[in-house]
């Protein structure tokens, strides 16, 4: 299957209620859009369930843009020119990495059961693939490193039936990093997709392993989530948003220059949702003061501008 080159950034991380309605928000989009070279925007939705054992997805309230704003917004993406992705992805609001969501194997009186959380998630993914297939947003991806649920083989397979029972477009699930080999369930999902956060000497065995643990299923693939914040030591654990460093743009510019380098060998890979472009920007005159994963205004920008640059426009 051939799917065109994904020249992506996620937008709009942990926005809620309104955030999408702020003309910041807009102007952040367009200038995505212009300073970059991006073909695609990946909007990743977070909503919350209270903890890693709680079996309620609470996608209604004011942690999440509402639907009419996001309906807004990606429109506004189109008069851009930008192709459009869907991410809804799930959150503990413990602050617990949804990675350790997980649940008895065997149902087990008065203990909170896998079915259930099941259900409720399918129901959350399922109200925003009613959107992704009236907006015709080119791709819906189901789920985002839920590393401990992968093993339910079974229940990820009827969330995607669930899905392609209202969304008629690519559907992809991001795994984590790391974890490309271990999903059993690659086939019923159109792209296959991670998150491409590996340490800056480490692309070319990366790469060999994901190519070796994906080509039985002769799926597309691209990197879902890629980037490293702006911060000393960052580029050996670009996953790590909370290492502690200095400020260095330049070790930010450096892991994309050499993660761009490993993977433009590889045909393979079909691109990148590159993590992240915030709604509401830091003023570039502070670029080179901030320590995040943003590359506004950052010697970083420039480099994912040439790369995607020099990939060719599919018709």
């Amino acid at each position: 299957m051939y799917m065109d080159y994904i020249k992506g950034f996620t937008f709009g991380w942990m926005n809620g209620k309104g955030d999408f309605r702020k003309p910041e928000a807009k102007e952040s989009l367009r200038l995505m859009a212009e300073r970059t070279g991006s073909s695609h925007v990946i909007f990743a939705l977070a909503t919350h369930q209270d903890h890693p054992q709680a079996v309620e997805v609470k996608y209604r309230g004011t942690h999440l843009v509402e639907d009419d704003e996001l309906v807004d917004m990606i429109r506004y993406a189109r008069t851009l020119g930008l192709r459009v992705i869907l991410k809804p992805t799930v959150n503990c609001t413990d602050g617990t990495w949804r990675a350790h969501i997980n649940f008895f194997d065997i149902d087990v009186p008065c203990e909170p059961k896998w079915k259930d959380w099941f259900r409720s998630y399918t129901a959350f993914q399922k109200h925003y693939a009613v959107i992704a297939e009236q907006e015709k947003c080119e791709m819906f991806i189901v789920g985002c490193e839920m590393v401990q649920s992968e093993r339910r083989d079974q229940e990820w397979r009827e969330v995607i039936v669930g899905v392609r029972e209202v969304y008629t477009g690519l559907v992809s699930y991001n795994t984590d990093k790391y974890q490309e080999g271990h999903v059993k369930w690659w086939d019923a999902v159109d792209v296959i997709s991670s998150s491409g956060y590996y340490p800056i000497g480490d692309w070319e065995a990366q790469l060999d392993r994901i190519e070796q643990a994906i080509a039985p299923y002769g799926k597309p693939f691209f990197f879902a989530e890629a980037g490293c914040p702006s911060r000393s030591g960052s580029a050996q654990v670009p996953n790590d948003w909370g290492l502690e460093g200095e400020v260095s743009a330049e070790e930010q510019e450096r892991f994309y220059e050499a993660m761009f380098r490993h993977v433009s060998q590889r045909d393979w890979v079909r691109g990148f949702g590159l993590w992240d472009w915030s709604a509401h920007l830091h003023d570039e005159k502070d670029a080179l003061t901030d320590d995040g994963y943003g590359v506004y205004g950052k010697p970083a920008e420039k480099v994912i501008r040439r790369f995607y640059e020099s990939i060719a426009v599919e018709v």
